[in-house]
C-alpha cells in the first residue's frame, strides 16, 4: 500500500490501497493505527459509503455482487498478484475497524447526483464512445504490468486517457480535495483513503496549498 504523509498546520496522511487487493487491508489498518486520525475521508461517495457500510461491514453474510464485463476482465487480471475481493476490502476493513476504534468516517467525492453532472459536463458523445472502446480493448487485452500498483495505474490510465475522461477526474480530485479541508477544518487529524489510480492527483492537488516541506514519501508498505 503506498501512502504518504502531507505536512501543514493540520497534516494528512494519504493512503492509497490497489482496489480489491486483500493484501493491502493488513498495511492500511498499520498506517491509521500509527496516525491516529480523528476522522477518515474516504474516495467514495457518501452514498457508496453507505451502502457499504449497511450491507458489509461487520456482516457473516453478504449480499452479492453483480460484475460488468470489464470489472471481470480487471479482477481477473488483479488477481496475478493476489487474493481479490468484492466489493473493496480496504473500505469495507477501514469501516469495521472505525467501528472498534470510534473514529467518523465520510465519504468526501461529490454525491451520486453531483458525479452524474460532473460527467455530463465533461464527457460528451464522442468521449464516451472512446471510453467504450478503450474498456473492451482492456477486457481482451489487459495491461502487462510487473506489480498491482502498476496494474492499477495503467487499467485505469488506459480508460480515462481522453480529454474529456482527464477533466473529469481532475473536477473529481479536486472537490475531494476541498472536502478534504473542510473535514479537516470540523475534525483535525485526518487520514485521507483512495484507490490507487487516485492516489498521485489526490497527493499533487493536497501539497499544491500544503506547509513548506510539503508531502513526506510516498512511502510502499508491503
Amino acid at each position: 500500500m503506498i501512502h504518504a504523509a502531507v505536512a501543514g498546520p493540520t497534516p494528512f496522511l494519504l493512503a492509497g490501497p490497489v482496489r480489491g487487493l486483500f493484501t493491502e487491508v493488513p498495511p492500511l489498518l498499520a498506517s491509521l493505527d500509527g496516525f491516529r486520525p480523528s476522522a477518515v475521508g474516504v474516495g467514495l461517495s457518501p452514498e457508496e459509503l453507505g451502502g457499504l457500510a449497511e450491507h458489509f461491514a461487520g456482516r457473516a453474510a453478504e449480499p452479492l455482487v453483480p460484475l460488468t464485463e470489464n470489472e471481470t476482465a480487471e479482477v481477473h487480471g488483479l488477481c496475478r498478484f493476489g487474493e481479490v475481493r468484492i466489493p473493496n476490502p480496504s473500505v469495507v476493513a477501514l469501516l469495521e475497524w472505525a467501528g472498534g476504534t470510534g473514529v467518523p468516517v465520510e465519504g468526501l467525492d461529490p454525491s451520486d447526483e453531483e458525479y452524474t453532472g460532473l460527467f455530463t459536463e465533461h464527457v460528451g458523445y464522442l468521449e464516451l464512445v472512446g471510453r467504450t472502446l478503450r474498456e473492451r480493448r482492456l477486457t481482451r487485452t489487459p495491461p502487462t504490468a510487473a506489480t498491482a500498483d502498476e496494474f492499477a495505474v495503467r487499467w485505469h490510465g488506459q480508460v480515462g486517457d481522453g480529454r474529456g475522461s482527464q477533466a473529469l477526474a481532475d473536477a473529481r480530485d479536486r472537490a475531494f480535495v476541498r472536502a478534504a479541508r473542510a473535514l479537516t477544518a470540523r475534525a483535525g487529524r485526518v487520514a485521507l483513503v483512495v484507490d490507487r489510480e487516485r492516489y498521485d492527483g489526490v497527493l499533487s492537488r493536497l501539497s499544491e496549498n500544503g506547509a513548506p516541506g510539503g508531502a513526506v514519501g510516498p512511502h510502499r508498505t508491503a
